[in-house]
C-alpha cells in the first residue's frame, strides 16, 4: 500500500472508530514498511531493547532491513508465528512474586506495530476515567483528578482484582475486538500474540487465559478488556447520581438572612447620620458574622443529593460514593458481579471493602486518599462596580497524603537507617567513592521519591522525618570515609554556598556547585489533566525522516566508512566503546540512544572487543 495511502487510513480511524464502525482493511496497513520504522523506533529507546526472549542471540542489536523484510513478508503472507514468552519473576512488595513474560525481539516488532494501529482505533473512545498505559496519562493525572473532583466523600469503596493480567478471558477480550474490528486476519495476528504460551525451566506451557505482563502490547489490550468496566461505571454512575448541588443549611441560611436585614438598618441609620446607633447594631451583627463562618453553606445530610466517582490506573480502581454506607456496599456487590459474570474476573475479598473517608481513607496508587471532615476553601472574588468580597465554598475536602510505611519500606530498601527512630546509619560500600559522587547518589536516590509524592496536600511536613533519616545517613557516610565526625564534616569538607551545604568541582563547563538535596529546593507540583484527549490522534506517522533506517539504506558503515555493503545496526551498551570512531558517529549515537550502523566485519570485531585493531589494520584514522 503506498504510503500517502496508508497515512490517510490511519488518520481517518479514530473518526470511524467515535462513530461506532467496525473498520477492516487493518492487516493491509503492516504491508507498509515505515509502520515497521516507527514501530522499530518505540522499542528500540528502550533498555529493554537488548533483554533477550527465549533465543539469547535474538535482541535489537544486528537489527537490519534485510530482517525487517523478513517478518513483514512473513505477516503479509499469515505465516508469522510468535515463539514463547520467557517467563520471569520480580519480587511485590508483599514478598511474592509477579511473573514477566518477555517476548522474542522479533516478536516485540510485531506487537509494536499493531499496537500502532490499535491506539488510532481505541485511544479516542477509552474513558477519561482510565489513566494506565495512555499518552499523556499517568498515575499523577488519576491522582490529579481525584483531588479535583472528588471533594464531597463519604466512603471509598476498594475492589481488588486478582490476578488481573493472568485471567484475562481470550474468548471475551477477541469479542470485545470484534466489536471495533471487521478483519479476520488481522485479529489472528492477535490470536498468535495471546495463544503462544511461555518457557518455564526449559519446559514450554500453553497459555490458555492472560496476556503475559512486559510485553509490549499487554497494557493496551487490557485496557480494552477493563473499558467495559469504565462503560459499566458511567452508566452505574447515571443511574446512582441525583441533584445538581446540595441544598443551603437552613441554620446558615437563617443567619444570613439575619445579617442581611442588619446591613440594611446599618445603612439606613447611617444615610440620615445617626452613626451611634449604627456602630450599635454593627456590634451586634459581629457576633453573626463570627457563628455563620463556623457552619457549613450547605446541607451535608441532605438525603436526596448523590454522587458516585471513579477512576482506573490499569486494574487498580477507587469509587467515591456520597451516600449512604449500604448505597456504597450495593455499589461494591454490583461491580463485584459484573467483574466474574461479564469479564470473567474474581475480586480478592481480602483486599477489597468500603472505608469511610475521614476515618484513614485508603491507599490508592502510593498515596494515602482520604477526606477532611469540614474544610472551607476561600477564594476573592472581585465584581463589577462592587468592592471584592470573600466567596467561602464548602468542602469535604480530599487529600492526599504519604503512607508512613512507604516512607518506612523506602528507608529499609535502601538501608539508610530507622524511619520511625529517626536514625540514620552509615553505608559503608559507598566510602570508596569520592564525595562528590556519594551526594549525587544520595541525592537522585532522594529525589526520584520527592518527584511521584509532589502531589501530596502536605507532603514536605510528611517526607521531613525521611529527609532527616536519609540526612544523617549521608552525613555518617562522608564521615566514616574520613575518619572523623559529622561535625568536622561540615567544618572541613564540605563548602556552603547560598544557604546549601555542598561541594565545588571543575567540569567541562567550569566550575560547578553540587549541593546536598533539601526538600525546599522542590516546589509543589500541579497536574492538569490533558483535555485533547478525546480529540482526533494528531498525523505525526510520517511527519520527517526515518534517519535511522535512512542510514541503514545508505548501506555504509559509520566505523569503517565502507560503503555499498551490507549493514546493520549495533545497540552501543555503553558509550566508551565508541572509543575510535569519529566524532559524528559518536554524536548519532548519543542523539538516536546509542543506536549506531556498522557492516559485519565491524559489527563482530566490536562484540569480540577488536574494532581498534581492525580500524588499525585497515588504515581508517579517527577523528
Amino acid at each position: 500500500m503506498h504510503v500517502d495511502a496508508v497515512e490517510r487510513r490511519l488518520i481517518s480511524l479514530p473518526a470511524l472508530s467515535r462513530q461506532g464502525k467496525r473498520i477492516n482493511g487493518l492487516h493491509r496497513l503492516l504491508d507498509c514498511p515505515k509502520i515497521w520504522a516507527r514501530a522499530y523506533e518505540a522499542i528500540a529507546r528502550n533498555s529493554g531493547a537488548l533483554t533477550p526472549g527465549i533465543d539469547p542471540r535474538n535482541t535489537l542489536d544486528g537489527f537490519s532491513l534485510d530482517r525487517l523484510d523478513w517478518i513483514i513478508r512473513r505477516v503479509k503472507e499469515g505465516s508469522y508465528r510468535f515463539k514463547p514468552v520467557r517467563r520471569h519473576y520480580i519480587p511485590k512488595a508483599n514478598g511474592k512474586l509477579r511473573p514477566l513474560g518477555i517476548p522474542d525481539a522479533d516478536d516485540k516488532l510485531v506487537q509494536a506495530a499493531v499496537k500502532l494501529v490499535l491506539e488510532q482505533i481505541y485511544e479516542p473512545n477509552f474513558s477519561r476515567r482510565s489513566h494506565g498505559f495512555r499518552p499523556k496519562r499517568s498515575c499523577h493525572t488519576a491522582l490529579a483528578s481525584i483531588q479535583k473532583t472528588w471533594g464531597g466523600t463519604v466512603w471509598l469503596v476498594e475492589a481488588d482484582i486478582a490476578g488481573f493480567f493472568d485471567n484475562i478471558d481470550h474468548d471475551i477480550l477477541m469479542k470485545l475486538l470484534r466489536k471495533r474490528i471487521d478483519d479476520e486476519r488481522f485479529l489472528k495476528l492477535i490470536r498468535g500474540m495471546l495463544t503462544a504460551g511461555y518457557m518455564e525451566d526449559w519446559k514450554w506451557h500453553a497459555s490458555y487465559s492472560g496476556t503475559p505482563q512486559g510485553g509490549v502490547i499487554s497494557p493496551l489490550l487490557a485496557n480494552v478488556y477493563l473499558h467495559e468496566l469504565d462503560e459499566f461505571m458511567d452508566s452505574l454512575k447515571t443511574g446512582f447520581d441525583r441533584g445538581i448541588e446540595r441544598p443551603t443549611n437552613p441554620e446558615y441560611q437563617k443567619l444570613l438572612s439575619k445579617g442581611a436585614h442588619y446591613r440594611q438598618h446599618i445603612a439606613k441609620l447611617r444615610s440620615s447620620g445617626r452613626e451611634a446607633e449604627a456602630e450599635r447594631l454593627r456590634a451586634q451583627l459581629q457576633p453573626l458574622i463570627v457563628a455563620a463562618r463556623k457552619l457549613p453553606s450547605k446541607d451535608f445530610h441532605d438525603t436526596f443529593f448523590r454522587r458516585l466517582q471513579y477512576v482506573r490506573y490499569a486494574d487498580d480502581f477507587l469509587i467515591s460514593v456520597i451516600g449512604t454506607k449500604q448505597e456504597a456496599a450495593d455499589i461494591l456487590n454490583e461491580v463485584t458481579s459484573f467483574l466474574k459474570n461479564q469479564l470473567h474476573l474474581e475480586v480478592a475479598p481480602e483486599k477489597s471493602g468500603i472505608t469511610k473517608a475521614d476515618d484513614g481513607g485508603v491507599t490508592f496508587l502510593g498515596y494515602a486518599v482520604r477526606s477532611t471532615k469540614r474544610a472551607f476553601r476561600e477564594k476573592r472574588v472581585t465584581r463589577k462596580g462592587r468592592r471584592a468580597m470573600v466567596k467561602r465554598t464548602p468542602v469535604r475536602g480530599i487529600r492526599l497524603h504519604l503512607p508512613r510505611e512507604k516512607l518506612a519500606a523506602f528507608a529499609k530498601r535502601n538501608r539508610l537507617g530507622s524511619y520511625h527512630a529517626i536514625r540514620g546509619a552509615m553505608r559503608p560500600e559507598m566510602t570508596i567513592s569520592s564525595d562528590v559522587a556519594i551526594i549525587v547518589a544520595y541525592n537522585a536516590m532522594l529525589r526520584g521519591l520527592v518527584g511521584y509524592y509532589q502531589l501530596g496536600n502536605n507532603w514536605k511536613n510528611e517526607m521531613a522525618p525521611l529527609q532527616r533519616v536519609w540526612w544523617f545517613s549521608l552525613m555518617k557516610t562522608l564521615a566514616r570515609k574520613h575518619k572523623c565526625s559529622i561535625a568536622k564534616i561540615f567544618s572541613i569538607h564540605l563548602q556552603r554556598h547560598q544557604g546549601d551545604h555542598g561541594l565545588w568541582v571543575e567540569t567541562k563547563d567550569g566550575r560547578r556547585f553540587v549541593a546536598v538535596f533539601q526538600l525546599r529546593h522542590v516546589a509543589s507540583k500541579k497536574v492538569m489533566e490533558d483535555s485533547r484527549i478525546d480529540q482526533d490522534q494528531p498525523s505525526f506517522w510520517f511527519w520527517g525522516r526515518t534517519d535511522l533506517v535512512d542510514r541503514l539504506r545508505a548501506r555504509s558503515c559509520e566505523y569503517c566508512g565502507i560503503s555499498d555493503v551490507p549493514v546493520d545496526i549495533h545497540h552501543v551498551r555503553r558509550m566508551a566503546d565508541m572509543n575510535g570512531v569519529s566524532w559524528l558517529a559518536r554524536t548519532r549515537a548519543a542523539r538516536m540512544r546509542k543506536r549506531t550502523i556498522a557492516c559485519e566485519p565491524c559489527h563482530h570485531a566490536i562484540h569480540a572487543g577488536r574494532l581498534q585493531q581492525r580500524l588499525d589494520r585497515i588504515g581508517v584514522l579517527s577523528a
